[in-house]
Protein backbone atom coordinates (compact mmCIF):
# COMPACT_ATOMS: atom_id res chain seq x y z
CA UNK A 1 0.00 0.00 0.00
CA UNK A 2 1.45 3.59 -0.75
CA UNK A 3 1.61 6.05 1.71
CA UNK A 4 -0.05 9.34 0.22
CA UNK A 5 0.11 11.60 3.01
CA UNK A 6 3.66 13.35 1.89
CA UNK A 7 1.35 13.60 -1.27
CA UNK A 8 -1.64 15.07 0.34
CA UNK A 9 0.64 17.32 2.69
CA UNK A 10 2.35 19.15 -0.82
CA UNK A 11 -1.60 19.62 -1.87
CA UNK A 12 -3.00 21.13 0.54
CA UNK A 13 0.92 23.69 1.15
CA UNK A 14 0.19 24.47 -2.23
CA UNK A 15 -3.22 24.99 -2.16
CA UNK A 16 -2.49 27.30 0.98
CA UNK A 17 0.47 29.08 -1.06
CA UNK A 18 -2.04 29.62 -4.23
CA UNK A 19 -4.60 31.36 -1.90
CA UNK A 20 -2.19 33.41 -0.47
CA UNK A 21 -0.73 34.50 -3.39
CA UNK A 22 -4.10 35.24 -4.64
CA UNK A 23 -4.73 37.47 -2.02
CA UNK A 24 -1.31 39.29 -2.45
CA UNK A 25 -2.40 39.88 -6.20
CA UNK A 26 -6.17 40.88 -5.41
CA UNK A 27 -4.87 43.42 -2.52
CA UNK A 28 -2.14 44.56 -5.29
CA UNK A 29 -5.06 44.80 -7.75
CA UNK A 30 -6.88 46.96 -5.09
CA UNK A 31 -4.08 49.19 -4.42
CA UNK A 32 -3.29 50.01 -8.34
CA UNK A 33 -7.20 50.77 -8.65
CA UNK A 34 -7.32 53.21 -6.07
CA UNK A 35 -4.31 54.94 -6.84
CA UNK A 36 -5.72 55.37 -10.69
CA UNK A 37 -9.05 56.47 -8.75
CA UNK A 38 -7.44 59.07 -6.74
CA UNK A 39 -5.15 60.13 -9.54
CA UNK A 40 -3.84 63.67 -9.46
CA UNK A 41 -5.83 66.25 -11.18
CA UNK A 42 -4.25 69.24 -13.18
CA UNK A 43 -4.69 71.80 -11.18
CA UNK A 44 -4.35 75.32 -13.21
CA UNK A 45 -5.96 78.78 -13.74
CA UNK A 46 -7.14 80.51 -17.02
CA UNK A 47 -5.87 77.44 -19.42
CA UNK A 48 -4.98 77.82 -23.00
CA UNK A 49 -3.68 75.35 -25.23
CA UNK A 50 -2.01 75.31 -28.33
CA UNK A 51 -0.99 71.32 -30.84
CA UNK A 52 2.72 71.08 -31.77
CA UNK A 53 2.75 67.53 -33.76
CA UNK A 54 0.82 64.66 -32.20
CA UNK A 55 1.28 66.72 -28.83
CA UNK A 56 -0.54 69.09 -26.73
CA UNK A 57 0.44 71.57 -24.61
CA UNK A 58 -1.43 73.46 -22.23
CA UNK A 59 -0.08 76.98 -20.50
CA UNK A 60 -1.76 78.50 -17.16
CA UNK A 61 -1.45 81.28 -14.80
CA UNK A 62 1.36 80.53 -12.49
CA UNK A 63 5.19 81.48 -11.90
CA UNK A 64 6.85 81.91 -15.05
CA UNK A 65 3.41 80.78 -16.70
CA UNK A 66 3.24 76.84 -16.28
CA UNK A 67 3.59 74.53 -19.24
CA UNK A 68 1.94 70.98 -19.24
CA UNK A 69 2.09 68.16 -22.32
CA UNK A 70 -0.35 65.62 -23.41
CA UNK A 71 -0.54 62.82 -26.15
CA UNK A 72 -4.19 62.69 -25.30
CA UNK A 73 -5.97 65.73 -23.86
CA UNK A 74 -6.83 63.23 -20.68
CA UNK A 75 -2.81 62.18 -19.13
CA UNK A 76 -0.54 65.76 -18.45
CA UNK A 77 2.82 65.85 -17.88
CA UNK A 78 4.69 69.19 -16.70
CA UNK A 79 6.59 70.44 -19.30
CA UNK A 80 8.62 73.29 -18.34
CA UNK A 81 8.09 77.31 -17.12
CA UNK A 82 8.35 79.98 -19.77
CA UNK A 83 9.95 81.55 -17.37
CA UNK A 84 12.57 80.81 -14.96
CA UNK A 85 12.19 83.81 -12.81
CA UNK A 86 10.09 86.62 -13.90
CA UNK A 87 9.93 89.19 -17.11
CA UNK A 88 12.95 91.99 -15.79
CA UNK A 89 10.36 94.59 -16.51
CA UNK A 90 7.56 93.66 -14.21
CA UNK A 91 7.80 95.42 -10.80
CA UNK A 92 8.62 98.63 -13.10
CA UNK A 93 4.81 98.22 -14.25
CA UNK A 94 3.59 96.45 -10.92
CA UNK A 95 5.71 97.30 -8.02
CA UNK A 96 3.12 94.89 -6.12
CA UNK A 97 3.68 92.14 -8.66
CA UNK A 98 3.91 88.73 -6.71
CA UNK A 99 5.71 86.65 -8.97
CA UNK A 100 2.48 85.15 -10.82
CA UNK A 101 2.13 85.55 -14.55
CA UNK A 102 -1.51 85.55 -15.48
CA UNK A 103 -4.20 84.53 -17.91
CA UNK A 104 -1.49 83.73 -21.01
CA UNK A 105 -2.65 82.76 -24.52
CA UNK A 106 -0.23 80.94 -26.68
CA UNK A 107 -0.95 80.92 -31.10
CA UNK A 108 1.15 80.01 -33.60
CA UNK A 109 2.27 81.84 -36.85
CA UNK A 110 4.80 82.29 -39.42
CA UNK A 111 6.34 78.66 -37.55
CA UNK A 112 6.58 80.47 -33.96
CA UNK A 113 5.02 80.18 -31.34
CA UNK A 114 3.30 83.52 -29.55
CA UNK A 115 2.90 83.07 -25.78
CA UNK A 116 1.03 86.48 -24.30
CA UNK A 117 0.79 87.31 -20.91
CA UNK A 118 -0.35 89.36 -17.99
CA UNK A 119 1.71 91.25 -15.36
CA UNK A 120 -0.85 92.39 -12.85
CA UNK A 121 -1.81 93.58 -8.71
CA UNK A 122 -4.94 92.23 -8.11
CA UNK A 123 -7.41 94.27 -8.44
CA UNK A 124 -5.91 97.06 -9.75
CA UNK A 125 -5.24 98.00 -13.41
CA UNK A 126 -1.41 98.54 -12.88
CA UNK A 127 -1.14 96.27 -15.48
CA UNK A 128 0.75 95.05 -18.61
CA UNK A 129 0.25 92.36 -21.61
CA UNK A 130 3.79 90.98 -22.76
CA UNK A 131 5.10 88.28 -25.49
CA UNK A 132 7.33 85.92 -25.32
CA UNK A 133 8.21 83.76 -28.20
CA UNK A 134 9.61 79.88 -29.16
CA UNK A 135 10.56 78.33 -32.68
CA UNK A 136 8.79 75.19 -30.77
CA UNK A 137 7.05 73.79 -27.59
CA UNK A 138 8.53 71.05 -27.16
CA UNK A 139 11.65 71.06 -24.60
CA UNK A 140 13.70 68.84 -25.81
CA UNK A 141 14.31 70.18 -29.07
CA UNK A 142 17.75 72.35 -29.51
CA UNK A 143 15.65 75.20 -30.91
CA UNK A 144 13.81 75.44 -27.58
CA UNK A 145 14.37 78.75 -26.03
CA UNK A 146 11.31 81.77 -24.80
CA UNK A 147 12.55 84.83 -26.07
CA UNK A 148 10.84 87.93 -24.39
CA UNK A 149 9.55 90.59 -26.43
CA UNK A 150 8.69 92.70 -23.86
CA UNK A 151 5.05 94.83 -23.05
CA UNK A 152 2.63 94.52 -25.78
CA UNK A 153 0.45 97.42 -23.79
CA UNK A 154 -0.12 98.89 -20.64
CA UNK A 155 -2.84 100.11 -18.34
CA UNK A 156 -2.08 102.89 -16.04
CA UNK A 157 -4.12 104.36 -13.13
CA UNK A 158 -5.58 107.70 -13.57
CA UNK A 159 -4.41 107.54 -17.26
CA UNK A 160 -6.66 104.70 -18.66
CA UNK A 161 -10.25 103.64 -17.69
CA UNK A 162 -9.53 99.69 -19.23
CA UNK A 163 -7.43 97.13 -17.71
CA UNK A 164 -4.26 95.33 -19.58
CA UNK A 165 -4.81 91.58 -19.03
CA UNK A 166 -6.39 88.74 -20.28
CA UNK A 167 -5.04 88.85 -23.58
CA UNK A 168 -6.37 86.23 -26.62
CA UNK A 169 -4.91 86.85 -30.24
CA UNK A 170 -7.44 86.00 -33.42
CA UNK A 171 -6.93 86.43 -36.98
CA UNK A 172 -9.64 87.61 -38.94
CA UNK A 173 -10.79 86.60 -42.72
CA UNK A 174 -8.46 88.47 -44.32
CA UNK A 175 -5.18 87.37 -41.84
CA UNK A 176 -4.96 90.51 -39.90
CA UNK A 177 -4.12 89.90 -36.27
CA UNK A 178 -6.08 91.55 -33.10
CA UNK A 179 -6.01 91.17 -29.43
CA UNK A 180 -9.20 90.92 -27.21
CA UNK A 181 -8.36 91.73 -23.78
CA UNK A 182 -9.53 93.50 -20.49
CA UNK A 183 -10.92 93.14 -17.07
CA UNK A 184 -13.56 94.86 -15.46
CA UNK A 185 -13.49 98.82 -15.30
CA UNK A 186 -14.97 100.22 -18.66
CA UNK A 187 -14.75 96.56 -20.05
CA UNK A 188 -13.30 94.54 -22.73
CA UNK A 189 -11.27 95.86 -25.87
CA UNK A 190 -9.94 94.92 -29.22
CA UNK A 191 -7.12 95.84 -31.06
CA UNK A 192 -4.98 95.44 -34.37
CA UNK A 193 -1.71 93.89 -33.57
CA UNK A 194 1.34 94.50 -36.28
CA UNK A 195 3.22 92.42 -38.28
CA UNK A 196 5.08 90.98 -35.95
CA UNK A 197 2.43 90.16 -33.33
CA UNK A 198 4.64 92.36 -30.66
CA UNK A 199 2.85 95.86 -30.83
CA UNK A 200 -0.34 97.67 -31.37
CA UNK A 201 -0.57 98.31 -35.12
CA UNK A 202 0.16 101.80 -36.93
CA UNK A 203 -2.15 103.81 -36.85
CA UNK A 204 -4.03 102.37 -33.92
CA UNK A 205 -7.46 100.62 -33.98
CA UNK A 206 -9.02 99.86 -31.28
CA UNK A 207 -12.65 98.75 -30.03
CA UNK A 208 -14.85 97.93 -27.32
CA UNK A 209 -16.70 94.65 -27.51
CA UNK A 210 -18.11 93.70 -24.03
CA UNK A 211 -19.21 95.33 -21.17
CA UNK A 212 -21.45 95.08 -17.58
CA UNK A 213 -23.59 97.88 -16.30
CA UNK A 214 -22.36 99.86 -13.77
CA UNK A 215 -18.81 101.01 -15.55
CA UNK A 216 -16.95 103.93 -13.91
CA UNK A 217 -16.89 107.40 -14.94
CA UNK A 218 -13.58 108.84 -16.22
CA UNK A 219 -10.40 107.00 -15.44
CA UNK A 220 -11.75 105.89 -11.64
CA UNK A 221 -8.51 103.89 -10.13
CA UNK A 222 -11.29 101.29 -8.54
CA UNK A 223 -12.72 98.65 -10.94
CA UNK A 224 -16.21 99.14 -10.53
CA UNK A 225 -19.35 96.55 -10.07
CA UNK A 226 -18.75 95.49 -13.69
CA UNK A 227 -17.88 91.67 -13.65
CA UNK A 228 -16.98 91.39 -16.91
CA UNK A 229 -13.30 89.42 -18.27
CA UNK A 230 -11.35 86.95 -19.89
CA UNK A 231 -12.64 87.74 -23.59
CA UNK A 232 -11.48 84.54 -25.95
CA UNK A 233 -12.58 84.81 -29.75
CA UNK A 234 -13.35 81.91 -31.66
CA UNK A 235 -13.79 81.78 -35.32
CA UNK A 236 -16.57 78.90 -36.84
CA UNK A 237 -18.44 79.76 -40.18
CA UNK A 238 -19.90 83.05 -41.08
CA UNK A 239 -19.34 84.18 -36.89
CA UNK A 240 -17.21 85.04 -34.82
CA UNK A 241 -18.02 83.95 -31.39
CA UNK A 242 -16.82 85.60 -28.05
CA UNK A 243 -16.43 83.94 -24.88
CA UNK A 244 -16.68 85.71 -21.77
CA UNK A 245 -16.35 85.43 -17.79
CA UNK A 246 -19.00 86.89 -15.63
CA UNK A 247 -18.72 87.31 -12.07
CA UNK A 248 -16.30 86.56 -9.65
CA UNK A 249 -12.95 84.59 -9.88
CA UNK A 250 -10.96 83.42 -6.91
CA UNK A 251 -12.83 83.44 -3.93
CA UNK A 252 -12.96 79.95 -3.45
CA UNK A 253 -16.44 78.55 -2.34
CA UNK A 254 -18.04 81.84 -3.15
CA UNK A 255 -16.62 82.31 -6.54
CA UNK A 256 -19.73 83.53 -9.09
CA UNK A 257 -17.72 82.80 -12.07
CA UNK A 258 -19.77 81.58 -15.03
CA UNK A 259 -19.30 82.06 -19.13
CA UNK A 260 -21.52 84.31 -21.44
CA UNK A 261 -21.31 84.25 -25.24
CA UNK A 262 -22.03 86.93 -28.43
CA UNK A 263 -21.01 86.81 -32.15
CA UNK A 264 -20.45 88.54 -34.75
CA UNK A 265 -19.79 88.62 -38.77
CA UNK A 266 -16.66 91.15 -38.36
CA UNK A 267 -13.84 90.54 -35.46
CA UNK A 268 -14.50 93.73 -33.87
CA UNK A 269 -18.10 93.74 -33.59
CA UNK A 270 -21.02 94.61 -32.35
CA UNK A 271 -21.34 90.98 -30.54
CA UNK A 272 -25.04 90.01 -30.26
CA UNK A 273 -26.45 87.67 -27.62
CA UNK A 274 -29.02 85.15 -28.49
CA UNK A 275 -31.75 88.11 -28.07
CA UNK A 276 -29.90 90.21 -30.36
CA UNK A 277 -28.52 92.40 -27.50
CA UNK A 278 -25.46 94.28 -27.93
CA UNK A 279 -22.43 92.57 -25.49
CA UNK A 280 -21.44 96.28 -25.82
CA UNK A 281 -24.25 97.32 -23.80
CA UNK A 282 -23.99 94.28 -20.98
CA UNK A 283 -25.98 91.67 -23.13
CA UNK A 284 -24.55 88.13 -23.25
CA UNK A 285 -26.01 84.69 -23.62
CA UNK A 286 -25.42 82.22 -20.78
CA UNK A 287 -23.20 79.45 -21.95
CA UNK A 288 -22.14 77.45 -19.10
CA UNK A 289 -22.96 77.82 -15.42
CA UNK A 290 -21.59 75.60 -12.35
CA UNK A 291 -23.03 72.78 -10.39
CA UNK A 292 -22.64 71.52 -6.88
CA UNK A 293 -19.37 69.13 -7.31
CA UNK A 294 -17.90 72.88 -9.51
CA UNK A 295 -17.62 76.47 -9.32
CA UNK A 296 -16.15 79.62 -9.82
CA UNK A 297 -15.87 77.99 -13.65
CA UNK A 298 -14.71 80.18 -16.73
CA UNK A 299 -11.83 81.85 -18.15
CA UNK A 300 -11.83 80.09 -20.65
CA UNK A 301 -10.06 78.98 -24.48
CA UNK A 302 -11.66 77.36 -27.63
CA UNK A 303 -10.08 75.32 -30.36
CA UNK A 304 -11.01 73.04 -33.15
CA UNK A 305 -8.65 70.31 -33.60
CA UNK A 306 -9.65 67.49 -36.48
CA UNK A 307 -12.93 68.44 -37.09
CA UNK A 308 -14.23 68.71 -33.92
CA UNK A 309 -14.57 71.67 -31.03
CA UNK A 310 -13.81 71.90 -27.76
CA UNK A 311 -14.05 74.46 -25.01
CA UNK A 312 -11.06 74.69 -21.76
CA UNK A 313 -11.72 76.21 -18.66
CA UNK A 314 -11.43 75.53 -15.26
CA UNK A 315 -13.02 74.93 -12.21
CA UNK A 316 -13.26 74.85 -8.74
CA UNK A 317 -13.93 71.33 -7.33
CA UNK A 318 -16.14 71.17 -4.14
CA UNK A 319 -14.77 67.88 -3.03
CA UNK A 320 -10.67 69.08 -2.64
CA UNK A 321 -11.69 72.61 -0.71
CA UNK A 322 -11.91 74.46 -4.27
CA UNK A 323 -9.10 73.52 -5.71
CA UNK A 324 -9.03 74.89 -9.55
CA UNK A 325 -9.09 72.14 -11.96
CA UNK A 326 -8.07 71.61 -16.01
CA UNK A 327 -11.63 70.94 -17.71
CA UNK A 328 -11.83 69.90 -21.58
CA UNK A 329 -15.39 69.70 -22.68
CA UNK A 330 -17.00 69.08 -26.29
CA UNK A 331 -18.73 72.27 -27.94
CA UNK A 332 -22.03 71.18 -30.13
CA UNK A 333 -23.80 73.63 -32.20
CA UNK A 334 -27.65 74.01 -32.58
CA UNK A 335 -29.42 74.57 -35.40
CA UNK A 336 -29.01 78.56 -35.23
CA UNK A 337 -25.52 78.57 -34.98
CA UNK A 338 -24.61 78.56 -31.50
CA UNK A 339 -22.54 76.84 -29.01
CA UNK A 340 -23.59 74.50 -26.36
CA UNK A 341 -21.75 72.14 -24.14
CA UNK A 342 -23.16 69.70 -21.96
CA UNK A 343 -22.81 70.50 -17.87
CA UNK A 344 -22.72 66.81 -17.24
CA UNK A 345 -19.29 66.70 -19.02
CA UNK A 346 -18.02 68.90 -15.63
CA UNK A 347 -17.89 65.65 -13.78
CA UNK A 348 -17.22 62.89 -16.49
CA UNK A 349 -14.01 64.74 -17.72
CA UNK A 350 -11.01 63.87 -15.31
CA UNK A 351 -7.58 65.39 -16.19
CA UNK A 352 -4.93 62.97 -14.84
CA UNK A 353 -1.43 64.45 -14.15
CA UNK A 354 1.14 62.03 -14.36
CA UNK A 355 4.32 63.45 -13.07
Amino acid sequence: MVNTAPLTRFRQATARVGYTAALLLNAVALLLGASVAQAKQVDVHDPVMAREGDTWYLFSTGPGITIYSSKDKVNWTFSDRAFADQPTWAKSVSPSFDGHLWAPDVIEHNNQFYLYYSVSAFGKNTSAIGVTVNKTLDPKSPDYRWEDKGIVIESVPNRDNWNAIDPAVIFDEQGQAWMSFGSFWSGLKIFRLNSDLTRPAEPQEWHSIARRDQVPTGTDVNAGPGEIEAPFILRKGDYYYLFVSWGLCCKRGESTYHLAVGRSKNVTGPYLDRAGRDMNQGGGSLLLLGNKNWVGLGHNSAYSWDGKDYLVLHAYETADKYLQKLKIMNISWDKEGWPMVDPKELDTYQSKRVK
